[in-house]
């Protein structure tokens, strides 16, 4: 039973049993193991005074005495050396001495039935009216011997029987105590550990796990506000780094924008300065221009759910076209690009797919020093084509493979010794491929290279 209220129900139903049967059992086990032995002594010294008694008066009438002895609460059984039997008092629910005990008393042994009555589990001896479970003595009475057996009338018992219930109510109430103290406790740490992250969340303080290991509905509101705070500490560190990295891609041009646009108001400027300063203006500002692009283009895939112009279109000749583009590049820094492109037709949005390739190649030569090399392959299966882009760059650290994916993340580009870019590239990339049902994953080692890898479905 998973539910918290039917766990409580069966868990106090269960606590109670047990804790009763344990106090039972407790007090079962002190009566045998030390109040019975104690009954029995104290009953015996009863017998051994009423005998002392019987033997020392002269002039006793012997069954008027011992009814009077009834009387006071006691239930007495006389035997004579000749058989007789007298009972004194109310009867016994159980006839059930032996003749040998009978015998030994009548031959002056001491008889112990209440001590050396047979241990029983569940009911307990005190409270056994039987003739078995008495004490005897033998007496001498007008030169004939006798035997008296002896127990107390249940009725004289009354205040051990208060004794024994208070014990077992009292032992019970306190384990029953101390159990639920301790299920209430574990009930109540993870809902006052739940209480404390909350306040953390409306502190805007999002670190820490929760440690609270359940099936329950407590089990499933911690792990929903676990999934929760991270989700929430996710878009706080997303939104801080957003303003961050916007603020500063935008104010970088801007600045650069303003300045050049100042010295291109002086008057002895000359003519090869004023070129270079539009140059730095223009490519600012064409900057500002990419950025806002991808921007809005992922404003794009995220509002809408398939944004895409879906056709059949020649994977390989795009691939190739797009590969062509940067061709002046590989030339001016020396570096190889080979090509390795099965025939494949894939259903999709062509302008979406080339910026995938634009943005995979582009890195792939940033990130690549001169004389390195690049190699691209297409292969086609049944349902898929994959795309492989490999590069002998500088690859990257765990760390920053593990977050290639994060808006506006950008590895560390000084030993490249390029302008970083706006950060949105792989994060458009992996948009685009999952909106065509496809994969991507990046493989990268520092300082050896990094292999892209897209798989598309064919349909």
């Amino acid at each position: 039973m998973k539910s918290l209220y039917g766990k409580l129900v069966v868990m106090t139903a269960v606590i109670m049993l047990t804790s009763g049967l344990l106090a039972f059992l407790g007090i079962n086990t002190y009566y045998h193991q030390v109040l019975k032995v104690q009954n029995d002594e104290k009953n015996m010294g009863i017998v051994h005074s009423i005998v002392a008694y019987i033997e020392e008066s002269e002039e006793l009438n012997l069954d008027h005495y011992l009814e009077t002895q009834a009387a006071t609460g006691y239930k007495l059984y006389v035997v004579d050396e000749e058989g007789n039997r007298m009972l004194y008092g109310e009867p016994f629910r159980l006839n059930n001495l032996p003749q040998e005990a009978i015998d030994r008393v009548l031959n002056s042994q001491d008889y112990h039935g209440m001590a050396n009555l047979p241990s029983e589990t569940f009911v307990t001896g005190f409270f056994s009216d039987e003739l078995l479970n008495t004490v005897g003595s033998a007496f001498q009475y007008e030169n004939k011997q006798y035997a008296l057996f002896l127990r107390p009338n249940i009725k004289l018992l009354f205040t051990e029987v208060h004794y024994i219930l208070a014990g077992l109510f009292v032992l019970m109430g306190i384990i029953s105590l101390l159990a639920m103290l301790v299920v209430a406790k574990k009930l109540i740490d993870p809902i006052t550990e739940l209480t404390v992250a909350t306040e953390k969340v409306g502190e805007e303080k999002f670190a820490g796990d929760l440690h609270i290991h359940r099936r329950d509905e407590i089990g499933k509101l911690a792990k929903s506000f676990q999934r929760m705070t991270e989700k929430l500490s996710e878009n706080q560190q997303i939104r801080k780094e957003f303003i961050s990295d916007v603020s500063h891609d935008f104010q970088s041009p801007l600045l650069n924008i303003k300045g050049y646009s100042e010295l291109l108001l002086q008057e002895d400027l000359t003519e090869i300065d004023r070129v270079n300063y539009a140059k730095v203006i223009q490519a600012e500002t064409d900057r500002l221009s990419i950025l806002t692009k991808q921007l809005l283009l992922l404003t794009s895939l995220d509002q809408l759910s398939s944004p895409l112009e879906m056709k059949s279109f020649q994977l390989d000749q795009q691939l190739k076209e797009t590969v062509r583009k940067y061709r002046w590049l590989l030339e001016e820094r020396e570096m190889s690009l080979s090509m390795n492109l099965e025939e494949a037709k894939v259903i999709g949005d062509p302008s979406f797919l080339e910026k995938v390739w634009e943005n995979l190649l582009s890195n792939a030569l940033k990130y690549t020093e001169s004389g390195g090399a690049i190699e691209v392959y297409l292969t086609e299966t049944t349902d898929t084509v994959t795309v492989i882009i490999e590069d002998t760059g500088i690859g990257m650290t765990i760390e920053e493979l593990s977050r290639i994916f994060d808006r506006f993340y950008r590895a560390d580009t000084s030993r490249t010794g390029e302008v970083s870019g706006t950060g949105l590239g792989m994060a458009i990339v992996q948009e685009v491929v999952e909106l065509h049902n496809g994969k991507i994953s990046i493989e990268s080692e520092k300082n050896t290279g990094t292999t892209c890898i897209v798989v598309l479905p064919k349909l």
